[in-house]
């Protein structure tokens, strides 16, 4: 509401502090967005590299059991066996480091154990929604539409990875 002054000019008592408080609340909320969408950035680098995780430790397992010495083959006991695997006069090295889980950002994995004993695959503990639910590369397909990263499994199944390798060939 306007006031006269003494010197007869009116006055505009509160509008100042209503317009700053209106500019306050917009940068606040300017703010609250882009804080949103820096969230949902980090949240895709973090998919993105449990896809390279996963895909590395898949990797590596299929590695040991292959390269395993004599007729029949093993998975790896542990995870740590993957750094050094002492079954042979020289140990072999399929990792360098054990991998934190990208999407917990804490050590450990889940295990997928095989039938015949020892660790087949990996994958998350992360219950969370993953972003991407299409468009994965072939071996990964069955990836589309899962509900949690928990559901994404690394697995080295050596009869699917070679006649996967079979047919690019």
């Amino acid at each position: 509401m306007a006031a006269t002054m003494p010197n007869g000019r009116l006055t505009q008592r509160g509008f100042s502090l209503m317009g700053a408080l209106l500019i306050i609340m917009l940068v606040g909320f300017s703010l609250a967005e882009a804080g949103n969408s820096w969230s949902n950035i980090r949240k895709r680098e973090r998919e993105q590299e449990l896809l390279k995780v996963g895909d590395t430790l898949r990797k590596a397992i299929g590695n040991y059991y292959n390269q395993s010495p004599g007729m029949v083959k093993q998975f790896p006991p542990t995870l740590k066996s993957l750094l050094k695997d002492d079954r042979f006069p020289v140990p072999q090295r399929y990792l360098r480091q054990l991998y934190i889980d990208p999407t917990t950002g804490r050590p450990g994995w889940g295990l997928l154990y095989a039938p015949s004993g020892g660790i087949m695959g990996v994958y998350s503990l992360s219950s969370e929604q993953p972003f991407k639910t299409r468009n994965f590369p072939e071996r990964y397909k069955n990836f589309e539409k899962k509900k949690a990263y928990i559901e994404w499994i690394f697995a080295y199944l050596p009869e699917a990875d070679n006649s996967l390798t079979e047919s690019l060939n």
